[in-house]
């Protein structure tokens, strides 16, 4: 699986994934540091990347919808130290290798992950 780690997510975030044997990038190591929710979304179709992120934006299926896109992970931590973040990113690494996530929005909080999607890919 290949990530892109958004620019509002501490950089260790990657190195969690890449531990697990996943692939990961950063917003910043792209240069995509400000760029719109839409250059961003666009650059991880293009590279058929999973974005991880804590922009609620992304939350909206009907701007992102989830038959469209290789998967999004959007954390909705109401504590976000970068302590915390990197923690719920940890935990979540196991549950990738038992659900499927392209095609499906996964919104992770503190106590669950809700994934939502599951419509045939286009």
């Amino acid at each position: 699986m290949r990530f892109k780690i958004d620019e509002n997510l501490p950089i260790e975030c990657a190195e969690i994934i890449k531990k697990v044997g996943y692939e990961a990038d950063t917003v910043f190591d792209e240069g995509l540091g400000g760029c719109p929710d839409s250059s961003i979304y666009s650059v991880c179709l293009e590279e058929k990347r999973i974005l991880i992120t804590l922009d609620l934006d992304f939350s909206d299926i009907r701007t992102y919808p989830p038959n469209r896109h290789y998967g999004i992970i959007v954390l909705r931590l109401i504590n976000q130290s970068k302590k915390n973040v990197i923690e719920k990113i940890t935990q979540i690494m196991p549950i990738l290798q038992k659900e499927k996530i392209r095609g499906y929005t996964w919104i992770v909080d503190e106590k669950k992950v809700r994934i939502r999607g599951g419509l045939e890919w286009s």
